[in-house]
C-alpha cells in the first residue's frame, strides 16, 4: 500500500491510500481523504477484512503512517507481516508504484475535483474499471478480477 497526493481545485491538499494485491494485481482500495493517518489505514484494512479477508503481509515504504506503533500493533494482532522497502528504493514496491501511476493518470491528472466526495466517487468507478476491464500482459491478458478468480479456484483445489 502507498499514498498518492494531489489537490482539489480550491488548492486544498488530498491524499489517496492505494492498496493492491501483488498476486492478482487487483486494486483493493483507493481511499481519498484530507488527512490519512495510520488509523485511517487500519480502517481501510478492516473494510478489506470484511470484504475478502486480510493479506499475510503488507509491503510499504517507511512513511510515518506505516511505521507507526498503532499500525504495527494492529498488524501483529492480525498476524500480518509488515515488509518495509529500503528508503529511496520505490521499485522494491514496483507493482504498487505502477498502480499509483495508472491511478494518477486515469483519475488525478484527468480531472479537476471540486470536492473530496467527487474524488471518492471517481476513485470507486476507477477501481471497478481497473479490476474488471484492464488486462495485464504479465498475466497473459487477464484482468485483475479474472486472475483473482483463477487464484481462488486454484487455492480451493489445493484444499480438496
Amino acid at each position: 500500500m502507498d499514498f498518492v497526493s494531489d489537490a482539489l481545485s480550491s488548492g486544498r491538499r488530498v491524499r489517496t491510500l492505494v492498496l493492491m494485491d501483488d498476486a492478482s494485481r487487483e486494486a483493493l482500495a483507493a481511499h481519498a481523504g484530507y488527512s490519512l493517518c495510520a488509523g485511517k489505514a487500519i480502517q481501510v484494512l478492516q473494510q478489506l477484512e470484511c470484504a475478502r479477508g486480510l493479506p499475510l503481509s503488507i509491503r510499504t515504504d517507511n512513511g510515518p503512517e506505516f511505521i507507526s506503533k498503532k499500525l504495527a500493533k494492529w498488524c501483529e494482532e492480525k498476524q500480518i507481516e509488515q515488509k518495509f522497502i529500503q528508503p529511496g528504493k520505490p521499485m522494491q514496491n514496483g507493482y504498487n508504484e505502477r498502480l499509483n501511476r495508472t491511478y494518477r493518470e486515469d483519475v488525478l491528472d484527468a480531472y479537476f475535483f471540486d470536492s473530496l466526495e467527487q474524488l471518492r466517487i471517481l476513485s470507486d468507478k476507477w477501481l471497478d474499471n481497473y479490476n474488471s476491464k484492464h488486462p495485464h500482459r504479465s498475466m497473459k491478458g487477464l484482468t485483475p478480477n479474472q486472475k483473482h478468480t483463477l487464484l481462488k479456484e486454484s487455492a480451493t483445489k489445493k484444499e480438496e
